[in-house]
Parts: structure tokens; C-alpha cells; sequence
């Protein structure tokens, strides 16, 4: 059997998704585990510890397969598309876990958890970061205009796919997510390559 901690936080994390930070309770996550207070809290400081560990096991499995997926690709353009490809997936990837665990969190969190906002702000931020560095290395190997701005490309690229993701797991419904991929990969990408 793996190590207590890893099994609890494998157990709980679809449920701090699904419910958020408020709406999971005590209860909610011994039921899951199938342990007693004691238990979690013998593994685990508090509550808090745990929304923010389960945040982090989530995003292993939402995000950092793309990051993956992308290092594996050559030319920025096709790095690109690599991005909206993924993300073609990711409703049926996530329909049934509750959602976009970036995206829950970022929304869940903002006025009752500070640190889980926090780190939340800082993946987020990663996401646009690691975004605006292949425009920009697009840009310094000529596969890029280079009269594009990087920084606001990769915010508005990373906006619309959290929007459109929004939108999708809302009205359970993907068309949302493949319009707004699709807009990007032929009124954005298409148009900045050099």
C-alpha cells in the first residue's frame, strides 16, 4: 500500500475540486478516506494543508501533462497548437472531476483561503509565463512576427482558454472550449507566424 499521505491526498483531492475549499467538510473527507480525524490530522496539519496539497496533486494531473507534451515539441508554432490540442481534451479529461482545478481554486479561494489564492495566482501566472517565452523565442527565430507583443498574446490566448473552460463546464457542454480553440488556432496563431 503507498504511503498514508499520498493515498489521503489521492482520496480527497476530486473532493476539494468538486466541493471547493468551504463546501468540503470534515466529514466529506474521513468518508472519502475512509479514516478518522485523527488520522488525517496525525498526516496533516489542518484543513488547509490539505485544500492546498490536493490543489497541487490536482494540477499534476490537469496541467503538468501539457508541459510535458509541449517540451516534446520543436518550433514554437507547433508548440503552440500543442497547447490548443490539450486543451481539446481537457473537458472530457475533467468533466467528471469536478471542473478546471486551476479555475475552481482561483474562484473558490480568493476570499477565504489566502494561501490557496495565492498559490493559485502563482500557477496561473507560470501558465502565461511559459506561454509569452515561446512567442517570444518564436519571435528571436524568425517563426513569429516580430512586431507581437508576447506578454499580451499569452494573456489573451491563456484568458480565452480559461473562459471558454468556464463556459464548458458550466453548461456541460464542450462546444464552448472547441469554438474558442479553434478561433485561436486560426485568428491568432495562423496570424502571427512569421
Amino acid at each position: 500500500m503507498e504511503n498514508t499521505s499520498e493515498y489521503i491526498i489521492e482520496k480527497i483531492a476530486p473532493v476539494f475540486n468538486k466541493q471547493g475549499y468551504i463546501g468540503t467538510s470534515l466529514s466529506d473527507l474521513t468518508a472519502a478516506t475512509k479514516l478518522t480525524k485523527g488520522a488525517l490530522y496525525c498526516n496533516f496539519l489542518n484543513k488547509d494543508e490539505l485544500a492546498l496539497r490536493s490543489f497541487k496533486y490536482n494540477l499534476k494531473n490537469a496541467i503538468y501533462p501539457l508541459y510535458k507534451t509541449i517540451k516534446k515539441q520543436k518550433g514554437c508554432i507547433e508548440k503552440l497548437y500543442t497547447i490548443t490540442d490539450y486543451y481539446r481534451n481537457y473537458y472530457e479529461l475533467w468533466k467528471d472531476k469536478g471542473g478546471c482545478p486551476l479555475l475552481n481554486v482561483g474562484i473558490d479561494s480568493k476570499f477565504n483561503n489566502s494561501a490557496l489564492f495565492e498559490e493559485s495566482k502563482i500557477e496561473s501566472s507560470k501558465i502565461i509565463n511559459s506561454l509569452s517565452k515561446i512567442i517570444q523565442n518564436g519571435i528571436d527565430k524568425n517563426e513569429i512576427k516580430n512586431n507581437i507583443n508576447p506578454n499580451s498574446y499569452a494573456r489573451n490566448i491563456y484568458s480565452m482558454i480559461e473562459g471558454a473552460s468556464f463556459l464548458s463546464f458550466t453548461h456541460d457542454n464542450k462546444v464552448y472550449l472547441d469554438d474558442i480553440l479553434n478561433y485561436i488556432d486560426t485568428s491568432i496563431i495562423a496570424n502571427i507566424k512569421a
